[in-house]
This record gives structure tokens, C-alpha cells and sequence, in this order.
């Protein structure tokens, strides 16, 4: 996967570079090999990536040649992906394809701008000759290039300035910047090269974010909506990762397909009458097949690693072997089942429906405009009953299968009502804010130690059905009647802690925001 880093730089406009030799900190300012560089940049047809401050481009020239995807972080960073061009040019690598894919959604990537930069480069050093930052001088020669038939068109030039750090800090970016100003250069308002050059052409404003309908702050739209869109924000930052198979990603994907799903259920009557049950569905099916992967993954970690729970002389030295092989290779299927969907038509245009639902949510305006505090205590009293009401209804079965499944509705309730305290916390004052989270934390207490007793459940299950399925299991019969022992007392010891769990979650005070 090439090379990965993260950039932190800022973009000025200006007449000239002015003299950086008197600079706190910075012991030598040397000239570096002028450079010329030759970028072809690519995105969708109607710039889906541009929109997102997302570029690719092939350049060639400089030290750095190559195909580079630039994807935005927090402040004046950015992550930048670099993978080797072959000669003669060709499409954009399947690789950098997968990493965009969430945002291209099936849209093929064409070129869009040619660019030219003659580049002047100073290094600013400190005493041990160590570059502390890069600033560069850029004249740039712009094209459009014509998508679907359209002509392209000469943009014209400019030059704009650039401070990128090397060894330095971001202090050293503050302190370069109070030069530039007293020098009369000011902050770039465009993102990139192609986000300047694109516009007031066919992409008239596309260095612009999707436009988003505002709620007041401090509003219970705003509550519900900032958590939204963060949520919706961080599943699409991990869907490059579920493809490339990065440790964790389908667990945290599926958490942030819970957290969305969840947000829907409990602040469904904030919105129009039923705007939320088909993204909420959607969510729902999502999860569940990101939930076989991950699945899997538990099952393994918690069979494994009881097996030394069983005497050595009384279980077959490769019996962790084939379990550590068997759940590994279930993983490897229902991951490439989960990014066989990521790759299809309904994962897209449930991607588009949750764009659509942040930009411009159905609220009901005279529910959305309440006080947050006001509106967090009523929704985490509710979420508190609905808890409590379906762990008192469990509790009160008699052990076996029905409790069983009755008890994991209650964890489904109290995560619901943990990520609710979570999405208030950011919207609501201080001191209600920290109610919220001592809310939150004891939901989680209780929904950790029912997922104790789920997972307890599923590898019961499990047990008894390798016994039947397995060629050999028989001589292995003893080994896994250890683990279901073993899977029975945790279960047990789950349950002996609820009824002070349940208290612990039921105090009224909790919801005192």
C-alpha cells in the first residue's frame, strides 16, 4: 500500500516571499533545487472527491513522482498516500481506487486538471542542519480538462505560497506566519491547486463542502445532528480501511453503524413520521453482516485462549491450531463477503441516503428547536425505562433460552442508551454534560457484563455444534466439555452481578441534566 504520512503545511497569496533569516528557532534559511512539476489530477465527473477536499493526481518532477492521495484531517493536516506511477501513465491504481471508494460510490475516475508548477524552494534549518520546514514559491499554469466531451479550457496562472513542516512544530508554522502578514501575504481560502483552478469553470464552487441546513446551537436539532454527522463522518473514514483489511476496522465499523442506527431509534420522534425507519433498516443490515466478521474474530480469541484451561494430556496438541484456523478462515469469508457489499448498489445509495439525511434533516422544526439540556434529560429518562423494563422483564424468566434471549434485548437497550448519553454530551453545559457521561459510563458497565453473558450464549452454541460437525471431535469430546463449563460459569458470574448493575443504572439522579 506505497507509503503513508500525514502533512501538516498552509497556503498563503501574495506579491513576493519575504526574508525568513530572522526567525526564532530556525539557525539557517538555505535555497533548494528549483523544481518543475507536471500533475495530472483525477476525480469523478461531477467531482465527488473535490467537494470532500479529497484530490489524486499522477505528478511527475520533484522528489516525490508518483500517484499521491491527499485526504483531509483536523486543522492544517492532511494524510497523503503515495504509490509509484509505471511508465506510461494508465488508470488510478486499484489501491487508491478502494481507499476513495466510499466517496466515488461506483463513479468511474477521469481526469479533471492539468496542472504546471515551477517551484522555488527555501529550507528553513536549525543548528544541526535538520530541515524544520519546507517554503515553497509556486507559479502554476492551470487546464480543465473536458469530462464526457466537454472541451478543455485554459485556466491561467497564478502564484501562491506554501510553509509545510518537516522536524518543525506547529509554533514554527505561527511564527512564519507573522512575517508572511507583516509582509502582506494572507491565508490561501482555497484547499488545493485543483480547487482553485476549478472554479469559475463547470466546477463553479467546488472547493466548497456540501452545503448543510443549519440547527441553532444549543437546539435538540443540533444535539441530534452534530452526532449524526460525526458518526456518519467516521464510517466513511473506516470503509477504506474495512477493504484493506486493517486490525479492528469491521469492529469499529460495525460500532459506528450501531451508533448511527441508534441515534435514529431514539431520537425518531424528533423527525418527520417515518423519515428513519429505512436509513435505520439499512443500518441494521449493515451491521449484522459486518457482525459475522466480527463474530468470528470472538469466537476464535475466546476459544483459544481458554483452551489452556484444559489439561496438555487431556486435549490433541493441534486442536488450537485447527480452532486458530477454522475461525480464521470464517474471519477471511465474512470479510470478503462485507466488502463484496461495500462494492454494491445498496451500500452506495445508503451512503447517499445518509449524505441527504445530514444535509438537510426531515426535523419537525418546533421539536428540533428545543433546549438541548432539556431534551437530553426527557430522551435519557426514556432510554433509562426502556433499559431497566427489559432487564427487570428478563431477570424475572426462568434460566434457559428465553432469558437468555431476553437478557441480550437488554444489552441492545443499554448500548442504545449509552450512545444516546455519548451524542449529549458535546451539546449540552458542563456540569449536565458530566451527569451525561456518568449516564453513559454506567450503561456501558451493564451492557459489558450482559455481552459477557452473550457471548457466553454464542460459544455454547458453538461448542455443542463442533461436536457434531468436526471429523475427530470425539477425542476432543473432554476438551470442549471444559470450555462449555468454563463458557456456563462466566455466564453465571454475569448474572450474579446485574441486579446491582440495575441498581447502579436505575438512579434517577443520572438523568438530572
Amino acid at each position: 500500500m506505497g507509503t503513508q504520512h500525514v502533512e501538516t503545511e498552509r497556503k498563503y497569496d501574495g506579491a513576493a516571499l519575504p526574508r525568513l533569516d530572522r526567525l526564532p528557532g530556525v539557525a539557517a534559511v538555505r535555497d533548494a533545487a528549483p523544481q518543475d512539476l507536471d500533475a495530472v489530477y483525477y476525480d469523478t465527473a461531477d467531482l465527488r472527491l473535490l467537494r470532500r477536499h479529497i484530490t489524486v493526481r499522477r505528478r511527475g518532477g520533484g522528489e516525490d513522482a508518483g500517484w499521491h492521495l491527499k485526504l483531509p484531517r483536523t486543522g492544517d493536516e492532511r494524510e497523503e498516500v503515495r504509490l509509484p506511477a509505471p511508465p506510461g501513465g494508465g488508470e488510478v491504481p486499484a489501491e487508491l481506487v478502494r481507499l476513495v471508494a466510499a466517496f466515488t460510490r461506483g463513479a468511474a475516475l477521469v481526469p479533471v486538471a492539468h496542472l504546471r508548477t515551477h517551484r522555488r524552494r527555501v529550507l528553513l534549518r536549525d543548528e544541526r542542519e535538520e530541515v524544520l520546514a519546507q517554503v515553497t514559491e509556486d507559479r502554476v499554469a492551470a487546464q480543465a480538462l473536458g469530462v464526457d466531451g466537454g472541451s478543455t479550457t485554459e485556466v491561467g496562472g497564478w502564484t501562491e505560497f506554501e510553509v509545510e513542516l518537516d522536524h518543525g512544530t506547529p509554533e514554527l508554522l505561527d511564527r512564519v506566519e507573522a512575517v508572511f502578514t507583516d509582509a502582506g501575504l494572507a491565508r490561501s481560502p482555497w484547499p488545493s491547486k485543483l480547487a482553485r483552478a476549478l472554479d469559475g469553470t463547470r466546477a463553479a464552487g467546488a472547493g466548497s463542502a456540501p452545503r448543510v441546513a443549519a440547527q441553532a446551537p444549543g437546539s435538540a436539532g443540533a444535539l441530534v445532528m452534530d452526532g449524526f454527522r460525526a458518526q456518519l463522518e467516521a464510517l466513511l473514514a473506516l470503509d477504506a480501511a474495512v477493504r484493506l483489511g486493517r486490525a479492528d476496522s469491521v469492529h469499529q465499523m460495525r460500532i459506528t453503524a450501531r451508533r448511527l442506527r441508534s441515534l435514529l431509534k431514539a431520537h425518531r420522534r424528533l423527525f418527520r413520521r417515518g423519515s428513519t425507519e429505512a436509513p435505520a433498516a439499512e443500518l441494521r443490515r449493515l451491521g449484522r453482516l459486518l457482525g459475522r466478521a466480527r463474530d468470528q474474530e470472538v469466537l476464535g480469541e475466546t476459544l483459544v485462549d481458554q483452551l489452556d484451561a484444559v489439561p496438555a494430556r487431556l486435549r490433541r496438541g493441534a486442536l488450537r491450531g485447527r480452532l486458530t484456523e477454522r475461525y480464521a478462515q470464517g474471519y477471511r469469508t465474512a470479510w470478503r463477503q462485507v466488502v463484496a457489499e461495500l462494492d454494491g448498489a445498496r451500500y452506495y445509495a445508503l451512503l447517499e441516503r445518509l449524505d441527504a439525511f445530514a444535509a438537510d434533516p426531515p426535523l419537525r422544526r418546533r421539536r428540533a428547536g428545543r433546549d438541548a439540556r432539556r431534551y437530553a434529560r426527557e430522551v435519557l429518562r426514556r432510554e433509562q425505562r426502556r433499559t431497566l423494563k427489559r432487564l427487570d422483564r428478563a431477570l424475572g424468566l426462568e434460566p434457559g433460552p428465553r432469558r437468555d434471549l431476553a437478557l441480550h434485548g437488554a444489552r441492545k437497550a443499554a448500548k442504545r442508551a449509552r450512545y444516546t448519553a455519548d451524542h449529549a454530551q458535546s451539546q449540552v453545559p458542563r456540569r449536565s454534560a458530566k451527569r451525561a457521561a456518568r449516564f453513559a459510563g454506567r450503561m456501558k458497565d451493564l451492557h459489558k457484563v450482559l455481552g459477557a453473558h452473550q457471548d457466553s450464549v454464542v460459544a455454547r452454541q458453538e461448542l455443542i455444534a463442533l461436536e457434531g460437525r468436526e471429523a475427530g471431535a470425539e477425542q476432543d469430546a473432554f476438551a470442549y466439555g471444559v470450555l462449555h463449563e468454563r463458557q456456563r460459569h462466566a455466564a453465571e458470574a454475569a448474572q450474579r452481578r446485574l441486579p446491582e448493575l440495575r441498581r447502579r443504572a436505575g438512579r434517577r439522579k443520572l438523568t438530572r441534566l
